[in-house]
């Protein structure tokens, strides 16, 4: 088969690594890709939002499956134009996809079928959501409604932090057009746990959760970031956890888009937090999470190809989903100054000296020969970088490889987080 990877980042490198294990992958392309997903197939140099043109290289380049990785592809229309051009891709239609792309309707539609989350509501006026926090103090979480690359979301701990946050959303635009629109909720406490299946719209794959880290820096500390690592599985997660996470969350939700008239094919993502009142959605994601992607895949034993094809076509049960014992930790190396400003064009070296020790994900990376007058190597060219992954048959195991791996790893003004999976172990 000919396949296609709408994407750029680690995630995308992730899911190209694990589609390229099949026997049925004879070719691999990836629109825009990165200088890992280089070293895989071939790069197409397409933005993940350009819908016309992905549909036109899946054409022109036979493509017979396209899976897709980040959101704003997704939010963009790209399955509703290829399913509507007769093209095979794995990933939900913009309707189903709003599951993610707009916290409003996903707090409206956790309601109407009896999700559990936090009690929350939707403005699209500065004042009335000045109004609204009248009287209110301590924690409140702000919500930019659209998509914010991870960065839209506020923990207010003072009636003048939330204000703050609804400033920089709905006044100064801090993230466009996402954040006309507001989400006010109340401030839950608990464990936060990424649980992620499989689905076609009707049947449910086993589920798999991991544990990530969004702060930039040691004790969740700094501001958010898309993310700076990642363990699997959770030391904390069991089968009644995971009985519970299929019954209340994910079954519900996937027949309460049906029943709306929004079939969801792809992978469903419940950010959950566990609660002394029992499991609660912090919010849905419509893909596979980053760093989330990088720890799961490798456990994952199934064919993808195979996953994402059949649920491509709407039946899951053509597919096996099966994970492994394994445990995996991804830790983020990103640019100094990440999230905010930072410079590009480092070259990264080690990238050898770790093969076989550990897995290395490439997020903002491209040829160095594109950035440097290092020829064969690949430059930074983003703020998250790579994510390096050990995995073992225990979390303490892995953890040591990934932060062994990191040793040899490296590139001008790099950074990572020291603790991750460090109070899991």
């Amino acid at each position: 088969m000919k396949l296609l990877v709408i994407g750029s980042g680690a995630r995308e490198h992730a899911i190209a690594w694990k589609l390229r294990q099949s026997q049925q992958t004879e070719l691999l392309y990836t629109a825009p890709g990165n200088g890992g997903t280089a070293q895989l197939g071939t790069n197409l140099s397409i933005s993940a939002t350009d819908v016309t043109g992905l549909l036109e290289a899946a054409h022109q380049h036979k493509v017979d499956l396209t899976f897709v990785g980040p959101e704003a592809a997704l939010a963009s229309g790209v399955v509703d134009r290829f399913q509507q051009n007769g093209k095979s891709i794995f990933g939900p239609t913009v309707a189903a996809a709003q599951i993610e792309s707009s916290k409003a309707f996903a707090k409206e539609f956790m309601a109407r079928h009896g999700i559990p989350t936090a009690q929350g509501v939707a403005f699209d006026s500065f004042a009335e959501a000045q109004r609204f926090l009248q009287g209110r103090d301590g924690p409140i979480v702000v919500k930019a409604d659209g998509l914010a690359a991870g960065k839209g979301v506020t923990v207010a701990h003072s009636r003048a932090e939330a204000l703050a946050a609804l400033d920089a959303c709905m006044n100064r635009q801090a993230f466009g057009e996402a954040g006309a629109t507001v989400v006010l909720e109340e401030f839950m406490e608990g464990r936060e746990v990424s649980v992620f299946a499989f689905t076609d719209g009707l049947r449910l794959s086993p589920l798999v959760a991991a544990c990530d880290y969004k702060r930039a820096f040691e004790d969740d500390q700094g501001p958010n970031t898309g993310g700076m690592g990642s363990y699997s599985p959770p030391e904390l997660w069991s089968e009644e956890l995971t009985k519970e996470a299929e019954e209340k969350v994910f079954r519900p939700a996937i027949d309460g888009l049906a029943k709306e008239g929004k079939p969801y094919r792809g992978v469903l993502y419940g950010g959950m937090m566990l609660t002394k009142e029992g499991m609660k959605v912090v919010e849905f994601n419509a893909r596979l999470g980053d760093p989330e992607a990088q720890v799961i895949l490798p456990r994952l034993r199934s064919d993808l190809v195979e996953i994402a094809g059949a649920i491509a076509e709407g039946d899951l049960s053509r597919a096996s989903v099966e994970w492994m014992p394994l445990a995996c930790v991804g830790v983020v190396m990103a640019s100094q100054g990440y999230p905010d400003s930072y410079t590009t064009g480092y070259p990264i070296y080690g990238l050898q000296g770790v093969e076989g020790q550990a897995l290395l994900f490439h997020h903002g990376t491209m040829p160095a020969n594109r950035a440097s007058p290092m020829s064969g190597g690949v430059a930074t060219s983003g703020g998250r970088v790579l994510t390096v992954v050990g995995c073992a048959p225990t979390l303490a195991q892995a953890r040591e490889k990934a932060y062994a791996a990191l040793q040899r790893v490296g590139f001008q003004s790099a950074f990572y987080r020291k603790d991750i999976a460090l109070r899991a172990i």
